[in-house]
């Protein structure tokens, strides 16, 4: 049998495919961008015919709909990241989060810590030769193949054919549906006083030549725009977005002096633009790779001068920093940002460089300041990097450098970053800490 033949003895309706999932089943979804909602949708709809589906995933951009309650006999999330549509399970006790450092994720598949009975996924039509690409989406979602007892893929042309390791052959998956559904963009990021200040801030650590990792938003966007004059920039990233491209078009990154895979922009996953999604397509530069690989900090160390660039919700004088937890609830997860600020230190030029970057402070609903640094941190707030892995802190008003300095001087740092509406009552609970004047 040819792959045609093959692809057309595969070929189901979404509603039909679905029904190859049992009660007890873990499915497991295709990370962000890749999320298949055609055959998402058909599961929830058929949720009468299941009872204790666990769906695990990292970040979600579909709707979630069987994170709402009146599916908790049906489904039972056990979520790697939560994301808007998705925390409330776990808020209200039905839903589970279980911690896991990315790049970990498809060792745990490989070995079973992780079970995967059913893969749902998305894939390009296939080329002339049969194969298949998941485009946006390398990360766990290429050992979810490899791992699922069924793995079931939407055929959607929408989706770029990415090369790396995340190009399949028609036989390597056990059913196929068709539905050309839109993939999600995201609007051009903001970026206002703050960000920019924060991206002169970071920018003022890169040097030619050096390799970023960078994810989304105002920041990482607010960061290229500072880098534009800069040559020779690499990038050995969790993610890629539009900032990147933009770099790339003014000449800023040829990935020419990376340590592995040379004049190849490396990532897991990607998400942004549709212009973004096009500048992917059939791209022979661009490798998208497995977490296991990119996120692995011994495959990061191996590049010269890493630059990681990382957010944080918190800051303690001590350097512990909260990325992912707000007080007793659990607000996203790790991530990559341990693995990238591990790979930054371990870099082989000893030159690597591991930076948070967020605004001084954060806004509350009734429209109130608070300092994002702070003596301690919140009751229940989870440290995600450890104090002794933090390197550079930055905000609008400088740059912290705290590895190397003492406890009493890595708060000294902090506050002269901090909102200076704060910084009074910082140094007077540094008098207390300490038992010093600041």
């Amino acid at each position: 049998m040819n792959w045609q033949e093959s692809f057309k003895s595969k070929l189901m309706t979404a509603q039909d495919a679905v029904r190859l999932i049992k009660s007890g089943d873990r499915v497991v979804l295709a990370h962000c961008v890749s999320e298949p909602t055609a055959l998402v949708d058909a599961m929830v709809d058929n949720a009468e015919s299941y009872r204790g589906v666990e769906i695990s995933h990292m970040f979600s951009l579909g709707e979630g709909r069987y994170c709402n309650e009146e599916y908790k006999e049906h489904f039972h999330p056990n979520l790697w990241f939560l994301s808007g549509q998705t925390r409330k399970c776990v808020e209200t006790g039905w839903g589970d989060f279980t911690p896991l450092f990315f790049h970990e994720i498809p060792g745990l598949m490989r070995d079973g810590t992780i079970g995967v009975d059913v893969a749902l996924i998305m894939v390009t039509p296939p080329d002339e030769k049969g194969r298949m690409s998941t485009g946006v989406s390398g990360d766990y979602t290429i050992q979810a193949v490899k791992s699922a007892k069924t793995v079931i893929a939407q055929v959607n042309e929408n989706v770029p054919f990415t090369y790396g390791d995340a190009v399949f052959n028609v036989d390597d998956i056990d059913v196929f549906v068709e539905a050309n559904t839109p993939l999600p963009t995201l609007p051009e990021a903001r970026i206002g006083e703050t960000e920019e200040l924060i991206g002169k801030n970071c920018a003022e650590l890169i040097k030619d030549g050096d390799t970023l990792q960078l994810g989304i938003g105002a920041i990482p966007d607010a960061v290229c725009h500072q880098l534009l004059h800069k040559k020779h920039l690499g990038i050995h990233s969790e993610m890629l977005g539009d900032g990147v491209v933009k770099l790339y078009e003014a000449g800023a990154i040829d990935n020419s002096l990376k340590g592995i895979d040379k004049g190849k922009f490396v990532f897991n996953f990607v998400m942004g633009s549709k212009e973004l999604y096009d500048f992917c397509h059939k791209n022979k530069d661009c490798l998208l790779m497995g977490v296991d690989y990119v996120n692995n900090p011994a495959v990061i160390a191996q590049n010269p001068n890493v630059v990681s660039i990382n957010a944080a919700l918190g800051v303690d004088f001590y350097g512990q920093i909260a990325a992912d937890t707000i007080g007793y609830k659990q607000f996203s997860a790790v991530g990559g940002q341990v693995d990238f600020i591990r790979g930054a230190a371990m870099c082989k030029t000893g030159n690597g460089k591991a930076i948070i970057a967020m605004p001084s402070v954060a806004k509350k609903k009734d429209g109130t300041m608070i300092s994002k640094i702070t003596p301690i941190l919140a009751e229940g707030q989870v440290v995600t990097t450890s104090r002794h892995d933090a390197d550079y802190v930055v905000t609008e008003y400088g740059i912290a450098k705290l590895k190397g300095k003492t406890v009493r001087d890595r708060a000294r740092a902090l506050i002269d970053i901090a909102h200076p509406e704060f910084r009074e009552e910082l140094k007077e609970s540094f008098k207390k800490m300490f038992n010093v004047e600041y």
